[in-house]
């Protein structure tokens, strides 16, 4: 542990040091994102799937989809939930074991900036009010962390929301019944898409705002937002972490960095 002090205060004085150079330490502008791939469909057997890569930062998210009750203060809308394990393979910093605070912070900015959308419109997901809706589930996996799991578990979460299929049901006798067997899952729904959302990362380091932080970058930072925004440029969700400040003048720039980058980010999606 000490000789992880040792090496972090090195890197942050290095890091630093180029940061006020107006460089970064794996060479990109300070707005710049690493490079970014997004596949969908790797999932067989879930509803919607995909794998996003932001430079070595790799998660895949998952969606499976249930029918059970709604929650009681709406009772005439389905429910989208998001997990996030951030597997020990991943990195030497995660551990086997209960979600830590790292996994809740990424499953909830994930889960706040999809509901805050609405990309999916929940209402349509109602099938017997106060008593059967379709419930979403979406599990974000952690292969590989470099860094930003922010924004890659929001491309994935959904990418593979985009891609989903949910059964075709009817309604008999006031029950639900799935039509499982008159038709193939390639014959299923697409969800009730109403909107897309992107979130973007910035870091301040010094007096130095940063798209994407990589791994390094995240160590030493010393405070981070992550902005979600949809298609048409609203904010859905804003969340700060760490300890260090955003003056107001910073928090407007950062507003309007978002704006700008999340134009590139909706292209990967679906």
């Amino acid at each position: 542990m000490e000789s992880f002090k040792i090496i972090s205060e090195i890197e942050k004085s290095h890091i630093n040091s180029l940061v006020k150079k107006d460089q970064r330490i794996d060479g990109r502008n300070f707005l710049d994102y690493r490079k970014i791939s997004v596949e969908t469909d790797v999932i067989l057997k879930a509803e919607g799937s995909a794998r996003v890569k932001i430079g070595n930062t790799d998660i895949i998210a998952g969606v499976k989809i249930s029918l059970g009750p709604p929650f009681p203060d709406t009772p005439d809308r389905g429910v989208i939930t998001v997990n996030a394990e951030l597997t020990a393979l991943a990195s030497p910093i995660f551990e086997p074991g209960p979600p830590n605070e790292d996994s809740v912070e990424v499953a909830r900015v994930v889960d706040r900036g999809i509901r805050h959308s609405e990309i999916v419109d929940y209402s349509k997901l109602c099938l017997i009010p106060g008593e059967q809706v379709f419930i979403i589930f979406i599990d974000l996996y952690v292969l590989s962390y470099d860094g930003n799991m922010f924004d890659a578990g929001t491309l994935a979460g959904v990418a593979a929301l985009l891609s989903a299929k949910m059964p075709r049901t009817e309604i008999v006798d006031n029950k639900v019944e799935v039509l499982g067997e008159q038709y193939k899952k390639a014959d299923w729904l697409s969800l009730p898409f109403s909107n897309k959302a992107v979130s973007v990362t910035i870091a301040k380091i010094g007096d130095k705002l940063l798209v994407d932080p990589n791994e390094q970058e995240d160590r030493i930072m010393d405070a981070r937002i992550t902005i979600t925004v949809d298609e048409s440029g609203n904010i859905c969700s804003i969340q700060k972490g760490r300890e260090g400040i955003f003056t107001k003048d910073e928090i407007i720039k950062c507003v309007e960095i978002t704006l700008e980058k999340s134009k590139e980010l909706f292209q990967y999606l679906p």
